[in-house]
């Protein structure tokens, strides 16, 4: 009886470990450097703009970052992209021309926003949550 539950044990540490390492596997699926862009069209008399600029996925968390930051024109993406590609990502930064922002705000002044993104295999795309009509593409870029 002993015998069994020790066989038993064994099999199961086995289990948990082939299951820690096919998580793994899904954890880094997105992890690599992604060429990103945001497009804002023209709205409530704001010109639209594009920019483009490299975003990181190291275990599975989505970072880009656009400009210097703190000077006016910085903009900032993160979050978590989870097992099944979809994602939450926060924007963050500093208005760079005030004839691209709603409303004319002056240059420097901060704003933020929500992204709902999915990423599959080696692109991704979102759009802004609420507010000005934007979109964001990603593609991954290979070795």
């Amino acid at each position: 009886m002993h015998k069994a539950i020790a066989v038993l044990a064994v099999y199961g540490l086995l289990f948990l470990a082939a299951a820690g390492r096919a998580d793994e596997g899904t954890a880094a699926r997105f992890d690599g450097v992604w060429t990103t862009v945001v497009s804002c069209a023209a709205y409530e008399g704001a010109v639209p703009y594009s920019y483009e600029f490299p975003s990181t996925v190291k275990d599975s968390v989505l970072q880009g970052e656009r400009g210097v930051r703190g000077a006016p024109g910085w903009l900032q993406l993160d979050g978590r992209i989870l097992p099944d590609g979809s994602s939450k990502l926060s924007a963050h930064g500093l208005v760079g021309a005030e004839r691209a922002a709603v409303g004319e705000r002056a240059r420097g002044t901060p704003y933020k926003y929500q992204i709902d993104a999915t990423f599959t295999g080696n692109s991704g795309s979102g759009h802004r949550v609420k507010g000005r009509p934007c979109t964001v593409s990603f593609s991954r870029k290979t070795p």
